[in-house]
């Protein structure tokens, strides 16, 4: 068992396409192929399902992806451990982040980084909180900037980074725009703009207004923020956003929200795992800037 082979095995994995799997780790694609034969040969199993729509990893694929992950990553830390005694000067940090992260500005960290560390590739994937803890389990990304919930296990190594209450955000006009404060329930009857349903902040909405008493109405869904103001403004519903993602906008009220939810941002990694210097260097540039 050859550790290029596990490296392909890990790419088709990820990209669940030879062909895609063959840039990504820079061989052709019929060389790739070959590998993985001979590694089906060699453990005595099928290890991929190839049909003409689809690439997938049978059990036993699974099972090895899992292993050589964990053993790829520590030989990746092997030699960066190596290069840390001349300096980082290569690696390879991946990272995942929610759709709205509030007052962290990911993209001034990532600069501050690459302006620190030139030669280190990063890699951003975005996805919803419950999402990202499943990566970071499998060690298919090193960090991820999201929001705990209590499906969450003790797999997980968590930073909070901030804490935020949640605000009624309203179209111009509306009938409660002006006030001080509003309950939940004085919003039952409206129609909420709002993310998809796996996002932390949906499960946050919809479980304070079960509380409250009522299902909230999604009329309208998107995962961007700049949209569901946009909806807002025009009068399509009303929103519930962390005070941060309302921005400067004039289109919009604001209200604030009795006995409010609050949304953290959390960085987290998997416990007990070796971070090489790379992705050292990059926590430690996270938490010293909060």
């Amino acid at each position: 068992m050859e550790l290029r082979q596990l490296r392909y095995l890990v790419a088709i994995a990820d990209e669940r396409h030879f062909t895609r799997a063959a840039r990504k780790v820079h061989v052709a694609q019929p060389a790739l192929s070959q590998q993985i034969r001979r590694l089906e040969a060699e453990v005595g199993l099928p290890l991929v399902e190839r049909t003409t729509r689809r690439v997938a990893l049978t059990e036993a694929g699974e099972v090895l992806v899992a292993h050589a992950r964990r053993a790829l990553i520590e030989l990746d830390a092997a030699q960066g451990e190596l290069a840390d005694m001349v300096g980082i000067r290569a690696g390879h940090v991946r990272i995942g982040a929610t759709g709205t992260l509030g007052p962290i500005d990911l993209s001034l960290l990532l600069a501050r980084y690459h302006e620190r560390y030139p030669e280190i590739d990063l890699t951003v994937r975005e996805r919803p909180s419950g999402d990202l803890a499943a990566l970071i389990a499998t060690d298919v990304i090193d960090f991820a900037f999201l929001s705990v919930t209590h499906e969450m296990g003790t797999e997980l190594e968590l930073h909070r980074l901030v804490e935020e209450e949640l605000v009624v955000v309203l179209p111009p006009g509306h009938r409660c725009a002006g006030r001080k404060q509003l309950r939940l329930d004085q919003l039952e009857d409206e129609d909420f703009v709002y993310f998809p349903e796996g996002t932390r902040l949906r499960e946050l909405l919809v479980d304070a207004a079960r509380d409250a008493g009522f299902e909230p109405h999604i009329a309208f869904e998107s995962d961007q923020v700049r949209r569901i103001r946009d909806l807002v403004s025009r009068g399509l519903g009303i929103t519930v956003l962390p005070r941060s993602d309302v921005g400067d906008e004039d289109l919009l009220e604001v209200v604030a929200l009795k006995d409010a939810p609050r949304r953290d941002v959390t960085l987290a990694w998997r416990a007990g795992r070796h971070l090489g210097p790379a992705a050292r260097a990059f926590r430690d540039l996270v938490l010293a800037e909060r």
